[in-house]
């Protein structure tokens, strides 16, 4: 269902209603702005998302790029930094 944002104001309880069985596109300008979602429906989605922290982000960033980091490292070791000799005045 798709309300404009005047709409999903006056009438709140009949969206809530409606997001029970499927989504509320609210528009704005035209444009979608905002979902409504069941707790359900909201619930799904974040387990499905997949959240994962920080470090394990890291870790696959780490696993999927090992041998273009180890490139880049081997040739800073090699060659340094391009601005070792940058001098600040």
């Amino acid at each position: 269902m798709h309300v404009s944002a005047t709409q999903a104001k006056n009438q709140f309880g009949a969206m809530c209603s409606h997001a029970k069985t499927a989504p509320v596109f609210v528009e704005k300008d035209g444009r979608v702005e905002t979902v409504i979602l069941s707790a359900k429906q909201y619930a799904d989605l974040s387990a499905a998302s997949g959240k994962s922290s920080l470090a394990d982000k890291r870790k696959a960033f780490e696993t999927s790029y090992k041998t273009w980091l180890e490139d880049q490292n081997a040739r800073i070791e090699m060659r340094g930094l391009w601005c070792d000799d940058l001098r600040v005045w």
